[in-house]
């Protein structure tokens, strides 16, 4: 089991390096196809825009393929991608690479997800769940610093070559260490839908897109607001967002043991947390040691909402749960561009360039109401469906408070 939960989690360091090693790399691609840096930077919606599309169309078409064959085949697609990707010869090229590129992120970890959780025991779900996403926060401290790095020193093309050599170490270890599991006879598109009707599910994705809507509208604009505000220099700056990493990463390490103990109080905790914090950095952002370790809170509050929602997901599409849980990446993504576009309008409104803070804080608590509604609809209805390793199971009232 750790092997194939190891295998998922290069899945996920993957992605993450390729996803956010782009930003980094804006000037340097901007150079080598002829564009501006703002122009380059519509790569960044292309690979967003791939994950929003691909989650659902991807798992669709999937519906009825066994998990390790989709997920093998999911892999080498993102292969694909970032060879174009490092190979494009025009901005047409590349953008139409980087969309395909993002086309498996979200079926992917939705896929991976249900893997992980029937790995383990129905207890240990979560654990599994946050040990596949711990290589999405690793990306952030070592592959997304390392591949900037290499694109730096020896050009932008072989920072998209490392991710694709990522990419079939991962399509060999899944296929090396991730058991078959053979989908149920009901295995269909139309299951798939049937589960994503569900008003739990429609509640939990709007929780994602608000509520992490606020760490985006702070995370898009932190090196402005860092070398602006608390002075630190454009090199140092890539430290910082590894430290920043790093309190992701103990976000994700507590987020699965406390889903597992109590699914909705993670969730809500998560939130309020993550907006109290938010409202701190706003203070703390001018002197360095207070911004740094509000920083790292805030990047750990902000990882310990993923997984919680996750499994909420899963939980509320019953025995269908692979699209619910691949479109909660389409949700992360949507949170991506709508906090980013509503931390630029406090910042170009003159509000300051620490009034991101306060927008996502806002977004945060927007997020726990919804949380909130969704777990007062869940004590109204009396039972709620909690999946597991070999099926589901139906929980009374006096549950609900821990699994939600």
């Amino acid at each position: 089991m750790p092997l194939a939960l190891l295998a998922l989690a290069v899945v996920a360091f993957g992605i993450g390096t390729t996803e956010f090693a782009t930003m980094g790399l804006l000037p340097q691609i901007a150079d080598g196809i002829g564009v501006s840096v703002p122009q380059a930077g519509n790569v960044v919606s292309a690979y967003a825009l791939g994950v929003v599309v691909g989650a659902p169309v991807l798992t669709g078409i999937g519906a009825r393929i066994p998990h390790k064959r989709l997920l093998i085949l999911l892999s080498g697609l993102f292969v694909i991608g970032n060879v174009a990707s490092a190979l494009a010869p025009t901005f047409g090229w590349l953008f139409a690479a980087r969309f395909l590129a993002g086309l498996p992120h979200g079926a992917l970890f939705g896929v991976g997800a249900v893997v992980a959780s029937r790995l383990v025991a129905p207890e240990r779900a979560g654990r599994a769940v946050s040990r596949m996403f711990l290589g999405l926060t690793v990306a952030n401290i070592v592959g997304v610093p390392a591949g900037t790095a290499l694109g730096q020193q020896f050009g932008w093309r072989y920072a998209y070559c490392a991710v694709a050599v990522i990419g079939l170490i991962a399509l060999a270890a899944l296929a090396a260490f991730v058991p078959d599991q053979p989908r149920g006879s009901q295995a269909g598109i139309r299951h798939e839908l049937r589960a994503m009707g569900n008003k739990q599910v429609a509640i939990g994705l709007a929780t994602a897109v608000v509520g992490f809507g606020g760490f985006f509208a702070v995370y898009s604009y932190l090196v402005p607001i860092l070398t602006h505000l608390t002075g630190f220099s454009d090199s140092s700056t890539t430290l910082v967002l590894a430290l920043y990493g790093a309190g992701m990463t103990l976000g994700t390490l507590i987020a699965g043991p406390l889903t597992d103990r109590a699914l909705r109080p993670t969730l809500y905790g998560g939130l309020a947390l993550l907006g109290a914090t938010l409202v701190a950095f706003y203070f703390t952002v001018h002197s360095t040691v207070p911004a740094l370790l509000t920083l790292v809170v805030m990047g750990a509050m902000g990882a310990l909402v993923t997984t919680p929602v996750q499994m909420l997901l899963m939980a509320k599409a019953k025995d269908a749960p692979t699209m619910a849980a691949a479109s909660n990446h389409s949700a992360f993504n949507l949170a991506n561009a709508g906090g980013a576009w509503l931390g630029g309008l406090a910042i170009s409104a003159g509000w300051g360039w620490a009034s991101p803070a306060l927008v996502g804080a806002a977004l945060a608590a927007a997020g726990l109401g919804l949380a909130f509604t969704g777990g007062l609809m869940d004590r109204g209805s009396g039972t709620s469906e909690v999946i597991t390793s070999s099926g589901t199971k139906s929980l009374t009232d006096t549950d609900q408070v821990t699994a939600g």
